[in-house]
């Protein structure tokens, strides 16, 4: 069922907010838990001025705070207090309010959602359904408007295919444009730091005030539709992607139908992240706190030698100058599904039960490890809902540092469209009973 939105947080005056925040406080305590997305609610600190004054905002659990050790998804912390992460400093310097710790799956290395360890967050459009990650609990909490806007990370596509099966928007930023001091590595040549909300134009607050050169936005004339990724797609994915595009050539960009996919720096992007993530959590494969099928996985990182690593390394900016060149072309910015699967049930991404679907795992992310390895900004956008009722994401991947230009793109479409602000249908009585009235 389709309900009324939840409110444009930009739009409201400072009472508006003051009073929105305060339901934000509550709604995180109890939907938020409600939803298995929290992992600890944070005291409210006293209002501060700057331009993200009274913005609720959440974090990932992978982030140091200076006050709680974080879990990084597993089911002991295996880390003590850490340092006040550098992005959550510049929020909290901006004014905003970080009202929740999120839920992530373990060690942020799985996309679907699913966290043996802790448990799964649900879904508010299907409880049946993936939430995606490893960034789950983040998208949750954002689409269930416990918070404005989230910090994630996107190591092979983890804020993106959340967003995706969560129905809201995500950047994954230039590789090194927000500072990652003080959250978990996992593969560091991949990793960003990525932000999640309902609105493009709400992540444009936060990407002002976390990015190191936030940059001015420049013109987007003409978008490649990669046409390869819609082939590939299951047909309500294309369907919908397809619907959607005409939506992005109403914005007066031009749209070129362009062959081609990146599938060498996929199949780099995945070399790399093995690599690195059996490196990075090296002291963590004898580990008995973390789930045995993780520490398997981690393993066979090792199966790749340094020379292997290295080289797929020295090959990046050749591939990037082949999508830049070829699959770009003279366009500004490429269109493409974010997954080519529909959100999957929760019952064919866990190992334990006989339903399982590997191959489900590694449809998640076939189209988004590419921008990682290669370094690219991408903005995700729901663009409609599949035959299930379930949110459908489509991907903007633009030009190193192009992240204005990418945030005024999906701004100026969500200013048409209202795709993204729906309140999700497996929370619609939460919310009803909340204020007390039907929509």
């Amino acid at each position: 069922m389709v309900v009324a939105r939840f409110p444009d947080f930009a739009a409201l005056s400072d009472a508006e907010r003051r009073h929105e925040l305060a339901r934000c406080v509550a709604r995180t305590a109890d939907l938020g838990r409600k939803l298995r997305a929290v992992v600890h609610v944070c005291e409210v600190p006293p209002r501060r001025d700057g331009p993200l004054a009274d913005w609720p905002y959440a974090a990932k659990d992978m982030f140091g705070n200076g006050v709680t050790a974080p879990t990084w998804g597993c089911a002991e912390s295996p880390v003590g207090i850490l340092p006040r992460a550098a992005v959550l400093q510049r929020l909290d310097d901006a004014g905003a309010c970080r009202m929740a710790t999120t839920e992530m799956t373990e060690l942020a290395y799985e996309p679907s959602g699913h966290n043996a360890a802790r448990g799964r967050p649900v879904n508010p459009w299907n409880k049946e359904m993936a939430t995606g990650g490893s960034s789950s609990g983040t998208a949750v909490l954002v689409a269930s408007g416990c918070c404005v806007v989230a910090l994630g990370s996107d190591t092979g596509g983890s804020v993106r295919i959340p967003a995706h099966c969560c129905g809201v928007s995500a950047l994954k930023p230039t590789w090194g444009a927000i500072p990652v001091e003080g959250a978990m590595p996992l593969a560091p040549n991949l990793d960003t730091v990525g932000i999640i909300a309902r609105a493009a134009s709400d992540i444009g607050k936060v990407w002002s005030v976390v990015a190191d050169k936030p940059g001015a936005a420049a013109d987007i004339r003409t978008a490649a539709v990669l046409t390869n990724a819609f082939a590939a797609s299951d047909d309500d994915i294309a369907r919908v992607c397809r619907d959607g595009v005409p939506a992005i050539g109403d914005l007066g960009i031009s749209l070129v139908n362009r062959a081609g996919m990146p599938d060498e720096a996929d199949r780099q992007a995945l070399l790399v992240m093995q690599a690195e993530a059996a490196r990075t959590h090296r002291a963590r494969l004898e580990d008995p706190r973390i789930e045995s099928t993780l520490r398997k996985r981690l393993a066979k990182g090792f199966s790749i030698d340094d020379a292997a690593l290295a080289a797929s390394l020295d090959a990046r900016t050749a591939l990037r100058e082949e999508f830049l060149q070829q699959t770009l072309g003279g366009c500004d910015i490429a269109l493409l599904p974010v997954m080519p699967i529909g959100t999957p049930a929760v019952t064919e991404v866990d190992p334990a039960l006989p339903t399982f679907k590997a191959r489900t795992l590694y449809a998640m992310s076939r189209f988004t490890r590419f921008a990682n390895y290669i370094g690219l900004p991408v903005l995700a956008v729901p663009v409609g809902f599949d035959t299930r009722g379930l949110p459908v994401g489509l991907q903007i991947v633009g030009r190193p540092d192009s992240e204005a230009a990418l945030i005024e793109v999906g701004s100026a479409l969500q200013a048409r469209h209202d795709w993204h602000g729906r309140i999700p249908s497996e929370i619609v009585p939460d919310i009803e009973a909340e204020r007390g009235i039907g929509w």
